[in-house]
């Protein structure tokens, strides 16, 4: 008897949960239902499953993680304001005025790339002149940039239905789309470790990387004029790109941040900012926390792209240079995960480690697409 009432005792966070923890889930849920009740026609079934399952996982993000519930709430709010605005209408994006200035998904993603610009500016005003108001406006403005580029996608996730019904798709599809999911994972990621870590300073090294994404999107943008929504291709019209694809970048997102902690780690043990910056300590055990993270979702982007494979091609693996790469990615952070946790290595070589293993995903994720050919060439510059 004593084993049954421990399997059926509540979790600690469950425990914890007060009204408004619930409140909050039952506000995510009504959003559910009535985004089921209005738009369910456009989903297929798994759609409709994902969509109830985004409810529980954001139910529990909310009650694990406190502050991302008003970015939630406020990213679901605009989305509907901003869908609703068309009428079912597409042409109304260049005529209703919160559309046109604000909440059609271009132009809500170019007001994500502006907040980002502005939040870099301020994290490194606030690093250099030693002061805290900068620093709140440098959160402020990357928690604004985030709200936008997540409601930039809500939006143009229902704009690429009303193009056409068997056009519509989830907005994770080609490089453009990608590269915005990229900036608004990593940032939310570094968002977290900062209020756990109660520390503003490594802002200005994680917004270098997202701005380098952000300059990505406006070359891609205004350059190649690619940021356009296209059908999928066959392959790619699967229920399994709604989760490897999320999955994928979570683990980019989070190899991202630990190489620009690892930057100002390495920069730190030379004297540079080291009175400015946390101590090693803290800088090493974020690093390897962002790595642990990346390198578990990596993982399971790893396996959910066999199993689309298998579907798509009839095989598991067939040693495709995007295949080969990852392989090579997950053996690069299986190595440091090993080294430190088994062998107990610290300091300089693993910080260098993060910082090369970063040019080495970076080559997975965009040189494949350039300089290789195979069965992954969906995103070509």
């Amino acid at each position: 008897m004593e084993l049954i009432r421990e399997s059926v005792a509540p979790s600690p966070l469950l425990k914890k949960l007060n009204w408004v923890d619930w409140a909050y889930a039952l506000l995510l849920l009504t959003g559910g239902v009535f985004a089921l009740h209005q738009y369910g026609a456009y989903m297929d079934a798994y759609e409709k499953w994902f969509l109830m399952g985004a409810v529980a996982g954001f139910s529990w993000l909310g009650w694990f993680w406190k502050p991302i519930r008003m970015l939630i709430i406020g990213i679901a709010a605009l989305s509907l304001f901003g869908i609703d605005q068309y009428h079912a209408d597409l042409g109304r994006g260049e005529q209703a005025f919160f559309l046109k200035f604000f909440l059609a998904s271009q132009t809500a993603i170019m007001w994500m790339n502006v907040l980002f610009v502005l939040a870099m500016a301020a994290y490194w005003l606030a690093l250099f002149a030693r002061s805290e108001f900068p620093g709140k406006v440098a959160s402020g403005l990357t928690w604004s940039a985030v709200l936008m580029g997540f409601t930039g996608l809500m939006v143009r996730w229902y704009e690429s239905y009303l193009i056409a019904p068997d056009v519509g798709h989830i907005p994770i599809s080609n490089l453009y789309e990608v590269f915005v999911l990229f900036c608004l994972i990593t940032a939310l990621m570094y968002l977290y470790y900062e209020a756990r870590y109660q520390t503003r300073q490594l802002g200005g090294f994680v917004l270098l990387i997202i701005n380098a994404a952000v300059g990505f999107i406006l070359w891609y943008t205004f350059d190649r004029q690619a940021h356009g929504i296209q059908p999928l291709v066959p392959a790619l019209q699967s229920y399994w790109m709604k989760i490897h694809v999320p999955a994928n970048f979570i683990g980019y997102g989070a190899f991202s941040l630990a190489a620009m902690v690892a930057s100002a780690y390495l920069l730190s043990i030379r004297g540079i900012l080291a009175s400015r910056l946390p101590s090693l300590e803290v800088l090493d055990d974020l690093m390897y926390k962002a790595i642990a993270v990346g390198f578990a979702f990596f993982t399971i982007a790893t396996i959910l792209g066999a199993m689309w494979a298998a579907e798509a091609w009839g095989g598991y693996w067939s040693w495709d240079p995007k295949e080969t790469w990852a392989l090579i990615v997950w053996l690069n952070y299986a190595a440091w995960l090993h080294l430190r946790l088994v062998k107990g290595l610290r300091g300089p070589l693993l910080a260098w480690w993060a910082l090369i293993g970063l040019l080495v995903t970076t080559f997975a994720f965009l040189g494949v697409n350039m300089f290789l050919s195979g069965l992954h060439s969906y995103g070509q510059l």
